[in-house]
Order: C-alpha cells, then sequence, then structure tokens
C-alpha cells in the first residue's frame, strides 16, 4: 500500500480508500490510483486486512448434511449474497457427529458471524457460539437473542386440507421425523391441524425417517404392502417423496390412484418425474439469502428482525389427483 501510495503521490489511506470501494475520493485521485494498482498488480492482503481490522472477512454456514438439492440452493443464496457484501464462506457439515457442538465452537473462533441450520448442534451449544460471534438460526425459531430466519412450514396445513377436502381422500400418513428438526416439526403439527379442522381422525405417530431419497424408498416397503395402505402420503420434503413415489411404482402401483403423494420444497426434479408431484414451493435460495443479509448487515440494529417468515405456496399437480399443473386456490389461483 505504501508503495502504491508513493507511485500515485497520494495518502496510504486513500489507497485503502480506493482498494474498499469506500469513503471521499475525487474521481481524478481515484483514477490515478486504479491506474497504478492495475500497473502493479497490487491486491489487498485479506490476512493483513484481518490483523488490523480484528476480522476475518468470512463468514460460516453450519448444516447436519449436504446431501440433496435444498442444502445446494440454500447455499447458493447465501453465497451469492456474502461474496457481494465481500466476505468468504466457510461451510460446516457435522453429519451427527459425536462434538459436533465443539466442532461448530472451534469454526466460530475463525469467522465473522454464522449461520446455523435449525436442530443441527443442541441449544445450549447454539447459544454458546453466539456468545463468541453473531448467528442467525436458518430454518429454525429465534432464540434468546438469536434471530431466525424460516420458510412458512404451516402451508403444509393447505395441502393437507386440498387432500382431504378437495379429493375427499381418508387414511393418510406423514413421512418425516419431527425429533430435532424444527421443519419437520412444524409440517407435522400443520397436517395434523388440518384434520382437527376437518374432523378427520389424523395418525397418531409421523412414520419416522430421514429426508433423503432413500428414506422415501424405506417407506414404501413400510407403508405400501398390505391392504391397510394409505390412501394418500405427506411427506416432508421431496426427496423422501420422490424416494416413495420410486417405491411405489416399483410395487406396481399407480400414483394417485392407488396412493397420492406430496412433498415440500419444489426441488427442480418435482416437475420433471412422472406423475409431476404436488408439493409446497419454498423459496429456498432467497431463504439462503435473507439469512446472509440479515447475519452481514442487519444484527443488533435499531429495528432488527428476530424472526424472518418467507412465504410459501401449494403447487397441486398430478401425484396428488389433479388434472393440471396450479397453484391452490388460497393464493389466488382455483384449484
Amino acid at each position: 500500500m505504501r508503495e502504491i501510495a508513493k507511485i500515485a503521490q497520494v495518502s496510504v489511506a486513500t489507497v485503502s480508500r480506493v482498494s474498499r470501494g469506500t469513503g471521499q475520493v475525487s474521481p481524478e485521485m481515484r483514477e490515478r490510483v486504479l491506474r497504478v494498482i492495475e500497473e502493479y498488480g497490487y491486491r489487498p492482503s485479506q490476512m493483513g486486512r484481518a490483523l488490523a481490522e480484528q476480522k476475518h472477512g468470512s463468514v460460516a454456514m453450519v448444516f447436519p448434511g449436504l446431501a440433496g438439492p435444498y442444502f445446494s440452493e440454500l447455499i447458493q443464496g447465501f453465497e451469492s449474497e456474502a461474496m457481494a457484501a465481500g466476505a468468504s464462506v466457510h461451510i460446516l457439515a457435522t453429519h451427527h457427529r459425536a462434538g459436533a457442538g465443539e466442532q461448530v465452537l472451534t469454526m466460530a473462533e475463525r469467522v465473522d458471524g454464522m449461520a446455523v441450520h435449525g436442530g443441527t448442534i443442541s441449544d445450549d451449544a447454539l447459544r454458546r457460539v453466539a456468545e463468541l460471534v453473531p448467528v442467525v438460526t436458518l430454518a429454525g425459531r429465534s432464540m434468546d437473542g438469536v434471530p431466525a430466519v424460516r420458510a412458512d412450514n404451516t402451508t403444509i396445513g393447505e395441502l393437507t386440507r386440498h387432500l382431504l377436502a378437495d379429493h375427499g381422500y381418508r387414511r393418510l400418513a406423514f413421512i418425516g421425523n419431527p425429533d430435532g428438526s424444527p421443519d419437520v416439526t412444524e409440517r407435522w403439527e400443520a397436517f395434523k391441524a388440518a384434520h382437527r379442522a376437518a374432523k378427520v381422525s389424523a395418525p397418531r405417530e409421523p412414520l419416522r425417517l430421514g429426508l433423503q431419497q432413500s428414506d422415501g424408498v424405506i417407506a414404501a416397503g413400510e407403508l405400501l404392502e398390505g391392504r391397510r395402505r394409505p390412501r394418500a402420503v405427506v411427506c416432508a420434503n421431496d426427496e423422501t417423496a420422490l424416494g416413495l413415489l420410486i417405491g411405489a411404482l416399483g410395487r406396481g402401483l399407480s400414483v394417485p390412484a392407488d396412493v397420492a403423494i406430496t412433498g415440500f420444497d419444489d426441488v427442480p426434479m418435482a416437475s420433471l418425474v412422472q406423475p409431476r408431484l404436488t408439493t409446497v414451493r419454498q423459496p429456498i435460495r432467497e431463504l439462503g439469502a435473507t439469512t446472509a443479509r440479515l447475519l452481514i448487515s442487519g444484527l443488533g440494529g435499531p429495528g432488527a428482525v428476530m424472526d424472518a417468515v418467507l412465504a410459501t405456496e401449494p403447487v397441486l399437480r398430478e401425484s396428488c389427483g389433479c388434472t393440471t399443473s396450479r397453484r391452490s386456490e388460497s393464493k389466488g389461483e382455483r384449484t
């Protein structure tokens, strides 16, 4: 920086302002500094900047795993906002390993802020991390001053109502494990609430499986063999629903004539399979982007958001029995 300042005949502070794109610098002086920077190939030292400012210039995302399109979309949305703000992104997947909380604490010492996916670490561990760096819970609830960004999971109740009222289905099943997952917990509760509103008995328990496509294939073996199979199945996410669809078709069943299947997320594959998957669309990439914006610029300021809820909507396709793809009536279009 001193060399650039000497050659451009400006102060070191001016070089710093130009390289950062901040502060008041005249157009003529900015052009002069940029010309020298380009000629000599100057690049600011991120390590030196971190030492001088006591900042790392990076933020982290913490997930329970990375399989499937859901996490990919979250990362893309988060990273685009973080990079635009000049921050690099670290990613940690705990895969439910023992000592995950300690791993997250170690990561917190190397970043300026952290987005932690709901249910990845215990509440106690999350509180300890929040004492070290700013934290936003992604796909979870706000807690003890830790803000959260999540999708509206209650829309799965609208989808359940559609199956019960519009199609007249009974004997519905729910696939997903509420234990440790705020998203699945809210979806299970909305599923039961829709049954109560329709005065229809809901299953006592969900089929407690994971959220990967392989879990849906396993579910097919448990739900779809025998005469008492459910008439419709509400899955906690699309990956599970797609696995269940594979399992159903592999058993010679017709979807939706023998069993209707629905999901949640609206991943790209949902509209490509046959029959196309009825689901709830959530803005996954915007979920990640909103989290990054809140983490980088919105924490602690006046009127800071503590619990941001992004809208979701049912998308009705053939797998539930609808003949054409459409949005739900509650969102302004006919079913």
